[in-house]
């Protein structure tokens, strides 16, 4: 569903855009895991920003991933209701209110990390392998019918210019989001320190493998078609009938759409809790939320918060009939301004640490300023050329957010100083929380 967003922008150079993103996240991979060898903490980047940067710039990034999975899991939703809505027409000829199919996935995935983050990772696993190894299937099989050579169109980039590519990387760098998202597990996961690292990088290089494998294919496969890629409601259904499958694959491909995002969803909301979580443990955000659930030893409040928040702009926009791709490119790309800060902020924090533990190299120092390059100019594409309304509004709207959050953090914490000072003037016990 992101690539043919990021055709509508970039054109021909939507696989270039898909490599370049590639090569970005993993370098934001190879800094993140400098701090996941060592600590295992359920607050993701949020810790590490926090730990070895100014609590304040820890503040910033708690905030930034809390737009950042949020807002992704708001876009997902879309994408189940886009796939749900397909497969319905094409198999019943009804569909399913939006509205209804994006609060049927908010309370599904807030009952499955409600209930047992385990089974939501299993869940996770093998909604996602199902997912990819029919969209696989589809796109190999397209490449195979073109005959093994290279779609050299795709690689002179007629009519790309340098600003288009700008716009294009900030939608294909949203198809990795969330890839570190392992991290906000912590010490749940077996063997933290060795898992956790290992699933980061993997999930960066195989993402990026499986990005651009469906990047070029669906470009070489809707060459020369009525309906463009940037216009398919479905784009593998349509490749699945043109590549000779049978019609089922199509639509299990879509059904496989539906799966995908589905765990993406309950990905990103248990990541979000995670961080409500720490952040309400440490005092930035209220205490209940750092109250994990007696029997499950879930964050059950932080889950149910970041359900809630997720589902809140996505059906707002649904009522206000805006239409699914438009909910999932608006909301999506919020989501990636919250991302880039945090990789930000994680690539300039990584050095600091290396150098407080006496290992920093020339080698993690080039990685870091290579990564804070790269994810600058991916946030300077959003801003220059202006893009068109409502993209526009976007940059000013997560910088409100942004803020309101940080002030609002940071009152509450000078709050709870203040009456820690005053009950120990006092010699009364604390009761500020």
């Amino acid at each position: 569903m992101t690539v043919p967003l990021v055709f509508a922008l970039a054109g021909e150079g939507c696989a270039l855009a898909f490599l370049i993103s590639s090569i970005t996240i993993l370098l934001v991979a190879l800094n993140v895991n400098q701090f996941a060898r060592i600590s295992a903490s359920p607050g993701s980047l949020y810790t590490y920003v926090a730990d070895h940067m100014h609590r304040r710039f820890g503040v910033i990034a708690g905030w930034a991933l809390l737009i950042a999975y949020v807002g992704t899991a708001a876009a997902v939703s879309a994408g189940v209701t886009n796939y749900v809505n397909v497969i319905l027409r094409d198999r019943f000829g009804w569909q399913v209110f939006p509205v209804l199919s994006i609060a049927v996935v908010m309370v599904s995935a807030c009952y499955l990390a409600y209930r047992d983050v385990e089974i939501s990772a299993r869940l996770m696993l093998w909604l996602e392998v199902a997912s990819v190894a029919l969209i696989s299937l589809v796109a190999i099989t397209i490449v195979v019918k073109h005959g093994w050579h290279l779609d050299l169109q795709q690689f002179r980039l007629k009519g790309v210019t340098p600003e288009k590519l700008r716009l294009g990387l900030v939608l294909a760098i949203f198809s990795f989001v969330g890839f570190e998202s392992a991290t906000a597990l912590g010490s749940e996961a077996r063997d933290p320190l060795i898992s956790i690292p290992r699933a980061v990088k993997w999930s960066a290089i195989l993402a990026g493998l499986f990005f651009l494998l469906c990047a070029y294919s669906e470009v070489l496969g809707f060459r020369g078609e009525a309906e463009t890629l940037d216009k398919s409601l479905a784009p593998f259904h349509v490749l699945a009938q043109k590549a000779g499958l049978p019609p089922l694959v199509g639509t299990l491909t879509d059904f496989g759409a539906v799966l995908s995002f589905f765990s993406c969803f309950l990905a990103c909301i248990t990541a979000g809790a995670r961080v409500l979580f720490l952040m309400g443990r440490h005092g930035a955000l209220h205490s209940i939320l750092g109250e994990a659930h007696e029997e499950n030893q879930t964050p059950h409040r932080a889950v149910l918060l970041s359900s809630i928040a997720a589902f809140l702009p996505a059906g707002i926009m649904s009522l206000r009939g805006m239409t699914l791709f438009d909910i999932y490119g608006l909301a999506g790309t919020l989501a990636t301004f919250g991302f880039l800060t945090v990789y930000i902020l994680v690539s300039v924090a990584a050095p600091r640490y290396l150098r407080s533990k006496g290992r920093l190299t020339p080698s993690a120092i080039t990685i870091s300023i290579l990564a804070v390059v790269a994810m600058g100019a991916a946030l300077l594409g959003s801003l220059y050329p202006v893009p068109a309304a409502p993209y526009a509004i976007l940059p000013y709207l997560y910088v409100g957010l942004l803020l309101s959050g940080f002030v609002w953090s940071m009152l509450r914490t000078a709050r709870s100083r203040a009456a820690e000072i005053n009950a120990d003037l006092n010699g009364l016990p604390n009761e500020a929380e």
